[in-house]
């Protein structure tokens, strides 16, 4: 007879506890642990080890391998993020903040594969039919043949699924609602969350069905429940955008299916999410020409390039410690360009607050931006604008070389097609072009000569009263450390 174990488990990371205490110790985080039911046996080992292992066939690495068949979504954005449509019998997991337009593009999803004829089903577990109904009035796709429901126990959903046609696309909404009588937790529990997803992920391989189920992100962007859950799915997916941006962008953390480094950029709308066929022209929209501290990064995402504008702001500090403020790029790469501008391009920042933002909402990843995030920040110390017609890209070493970066025709090409005349780039990215690059190439082989290239057309800034300031001595950006009113007077 089955006996009930009541353990401690953490809601963050899923470890067991038999007592309560006030913080994990396997991810660290406090006051996570709940009280459930984890359903465990008393039967002897005994008698549980009588069980005799079946035989299955092994096979070589010879043979053919066949190509898994997809099916597209309908949204070629979509597409380009799962490698080319849903792969049958699937699992794919969708992450994102509240608001951010989850659901909006999941029925536009649905709605899309249900007008090209393929059986597709939504089943909400956080808002009623009608609610689902008028959001789709309000995308304009009230008459797609969408099949709703809203329903949160997970047997219930696999016995009405399995019934007539196999559906194509099923969409949960979301796994943290979802329940089974298998588990005597409450739903959204750790165990709860496990459980409803393998039972989901069970019926997916047997029947064929691609299924996307939803998640809750954490405070911290990540998505809420068991990590094991991530393991557990095909693919996963995070939907990012800033709440004051109209830009949503879809990027696949893992994906056994395609690659994982594609991103489908979308804009949100009055109505709905409207795809981007070209990011670049939309994260340059509205920049402002002939600012000093802007740059156009010439980057690349997954296969596509993308142009983007960095913007910086170095500022004189009031603190004893200047702050290090950046958005969209990472602190520590920040943190290593501002290090070898002071060592070896003798820029002084030590007595300057700094920000960095990526324009547009976009988070760079690649270390390829280290050259344009150079060039803003040296163009907004010397208050210098840069070219508006120049892009940047390389890879700063900290010996204050330049080096190069994959596909660099791609980036050059891009740059060539939105209107850009020049572009800086590495001094040993020249034999990798081939041919025409379509733009006037200015390669530096080290930080310093592009440094004191934007230095040359720098200009004093001018104090708070509108008097311009005095004609920097030594150093670029070096300043007195001894205010001029504590100065002694001569004479």
């Amino acid at each position: 007879m089955a006996k009930s174990t009541l353990s401690f488990v953490c809601q963050n990371c899923g470890a067991a506890y038999n007592r309560w205490q006030g913080k994990c110790e396997a991810c660290g985080e406090w006051n996570t642990l709940a009280e459930e039911d984890t359903g465990s046996t008393s039967m002897p080992v005994s008698i549980r080890s009588k069980r005799k292992g079946r035989k299955f066939a092994l096979e070589s690495l010879t043979g053919k391998s066949f190509e898994a068949p997809r099916l597209s979504s309908g949204m070629t954005e979509f597409d380009r993020v799962t490698g080319g449509g849903f792969v049958r019998g699937s699992v794919l997991l969708v992450g994102g903040d509240p608001g951010i337009g989850k659901s909006t593009l999941l029925t536009q999803a649905t709605s899309l594969m249900a007008r090209a004829g393929h059986r597709a089903v939504y089943i909400s577990g956080e808002e009623a039919v009608a609610q689902v109904r008028l959001r789709a009035e309000r995308l304009g796709l009230a008459d797609a043949p969408v099949q709703l429901a809203a329903e949160t126990s997970v047997e219930d959903i696999v016995s009405t699924l399995s019934e007539g046609a196999v559906p194509r696309l099923i969409v949960i909404d979301s796994i943290q609602t979802m329940w089974t009588d298998t588990v005597e937790s409450a739903p959204g529990t750790v165990t709860q969350v496990r459980a409803s997803a393998q039972a989901l992920i069970r019926f997916a391989k047997k029947s064929g069905a691609a299924i996307i189920l939803v998640g809750h992100v954490t405070k911290d962007g990540q998505i809420a429940g068991p990590r094991v859950v991530e393991h557990m799915v095909d693919a996963v997916l995070s939907f990012e955008g800033e709440g004051s941006q109209q830009f949503r962008i879809l990027r696949a953390v893992k994906n056994r299916f395609g690659p994982t480094d594609e991103i489908g950029v979308f804009e949100m709308t009055g109505l709905g999410l409207r795809e981007v066929q070209n990011p670049s022209e939309l994260f340059l929209s509205e920049r402002d020409l002939g600012s000093p501290g802007t740059a156009v990064f010439a980057g690349i995402e997954g296969t596509r390039p993308v142009l983007v504008e960095l913007q910086a702001l170095v500022a004189p500090t009031a603190l004893g410690t200047p702050r290090r403020a950046v958005v969209g790029w990472d602190p520590s790469r920040l943190s290593m360009v501002l290090a070898v501008l002071e060592a070896h391009c003798g820029v002084k920042l030590s007595g300057h607050d700094v920000y960095l933002n990526v324009a547009g909402g976009l988070r760079i990843q690649e270390p390829a931006a280290d050259l344009a995030a150079a060039a803003a920040l040296v163009s907004s110390l010397v208050n210098a604008p840069l070219p508006t017609d120049a892009v940047y890209f390389g890879e700063i070493s900290l010996s204050g070389a330049v080096r190069p970066v994959a596909q660099t025709a791609a980036r050059l090409k891009e740059a060539a097609k939105l209107g850009f005349g020049r572009a800086v780039l590495p001094e040993s990215a020249r034999g990798e072009i081939g041919g025409d690059a379509g733009l006037a190439l200015n390669t530096v082989g080290g930080l310093t000569s592009l440094v004191a290239e934007i230095a040359a057309r720098g200009s004093p800034k001018s104090d708070i009263t509108g008097n311009p300031g005095r004609n920097r001595e030594g150093p670029v950006g070096e300043k007195n450390t001894t205010p001029a009113r504590f100065r002694r007077q001569e004479g």
